[in-house]
C-alpha cells in the first residue's frame, strides 16, 4: 500500500463511503433514486470480492422485489469506455434479483469513485451482508485495515459495531485452517472458537467440541483443561531438641498425665509449650491444676 492510498482511505473515512451502502433495513423506507437505469445498462464489476450468489437467495429477494420493488438503490458508477453505461459499485445481489423479477429498469445512485473506493465500498457492503459468517466478516474487517489502512475504532464507529467485537473477529482469523474451515461452515460458533485461540491444540479440541456438542462454556473448561493441585507447602524441618528439653517435656507429662511439647526458638529465650488434652474431663483437670484448685 503506498502513503498516497493509505492517506486517502483515513482522510475521507469510512463515514462517507458508509453513506449511500448502509442495510436496507436501517434505511426505514425507500431511498429516493437519482435516476432509473435500463437493467442491460448495468454491468457487474469484474473486480467484485463476492463470488458466490445462492440460488435460494435470490429466488427469495427475487419474489419480495416483484412485491415490493427495489427498495434500496443500487449505487452505479459510468463506465467511460462506453456511454450511458453503468458498473455496480453495491447491490448486484439485487441487479441479479431484479432480472429474474423480469424487471426491465432499476432505481440507481450514480457515484464518481475511483478504482480503490469502488473495491471499499464491495467490501463495506459484504460486511453488512445479514448471512455473513464471522470468518468472511473478520476478511472483510482485515481487508479494510490492510488495504486501505482503516483502524478498529473508526471501523467501529463507522459500521456501527463495538471495538470489542471486531477485535474478537480479527482474532478468529489467527486459528489454524482446519478450526476457521468449521466456522465457516457453521460447525463452530464464534464463540466455540474464541476459546481455542491461545490453546496448544485448537484443532483436537474443536474436533472434541463438535463431536460431543458442548456448549461455549463446556468448551471454555475443555480449553483450559483440568486445574492441577496446588502442591502443599513444604514444612520447615524440625530441628532436633536438647536433651534437657526433652527431659522438661517428659517430666511436665508425667506431672499433668498428658503430652507436653516444648519448642524453644533458636537465638531467644522464648518458645512455646503445648499440652495435648484427650478428653473435656482431661481438660477441666487442666484447669484446676492451672488455677491452684
Amino acid at each position: 500500500m503506498n502513503d498516497r492510498t493509505k492517506t486517502r482511505g483515513l482522510g475521507r473515512g469510512l463515514s462517507a463511503l458508509m453513506a449511500d451502502v448502509g442495510p436496507v433495513e436501517q434505511q426505514g423506507e425507500a431511498r429516493r433514486a437519482e435516476a432509473m437505469v435500463p437493467v442491460e445498462k448495468i454491468f457487474p464489476n469484474p473486480d467484485q470480492p463476492r463470488r458466490t450468489f445462492t440460488p435460494d437467495q435470490l429466488d427469495d429477494l427475487a419474489n419480495s422485489i416483484r412485491t415490493k420493488g427495489v427498495i434500496q438503490p443500487l449505487i452505479v458508477r459510468a463506465r467511460p469506455e462506453q456511454p450511458g453505461t453503468y458498473e455496480i459499485v453495491a447491490g448486484e445481489r439485487r441487479w441479479r434479483a431484479a432480472q429474474l423479477a423480469q424487471l426491465h429498469e432499476l432505481p440507481v445512485l450514480v457515484r464518481n469513485f475511483t478504482d480503490t473506493e469502488v473495491l471499499e465500498v464491495a467490501i463495506i457492503e459484504n460486511i453488512q451482508r445479514e448471512n455473513l459468517n464471522p470468518i468472511e466478516e473478520a476478511a472483510g474487517y482485515r481487508q479494510l485495515m490492510d488495504r486501505f489502512g482503516h483502524t478498529q475504532e473508526k471501523m467501529a464507529e463507522a459500521l456501527g459495531k463495538s471495538r470489542s467485537h471486531i477485535a474478537n473477529l480479527l482474532r478468529l482469523l489467527n486459528l489454524p485452517g482446519e478450526v476457521i474451515e468449521m466456522v465457516r461452515d457453521g460447525d463452530l460458533t464464534a464463540g466455540h472458537a474464541r476459546t481455542l485461540i491461545t490453546s496448544e491444540n485448537p484443532v483436537g479440541l474443536a474436533q472434541q467440541i463438535v463431536s460431543r456438542g458442548l456448549s461455549v462454556r463446556e468448551a471454555e473448561k475443555l480449553a483450559k483443561g483440568p486445574v492441577a493441585p496446588k502442591p502443599a507447602a513444604p514444612r520447615p524441618p524440625k530441628s532436633e531438641k536438647d536433651a534437657d528439653t526433652r527431659a522438661i517435656e517428659g517430666d511436665l507429662s508425667a506431672t499433668l498425665k498428658m503430652k507436653v511439647s516444648i519448642d524453644h526458638k533458636p537465638g531467644t529465650e522464648g518458645g512455646t509449650v503445648t499440652i495435648t488434652y484427650q478428653t473435656l474431663e482431661e481438660l477441666d483437670d487442666l484447669c484446676r491444676m492451672l488455677s491452684g484448685g
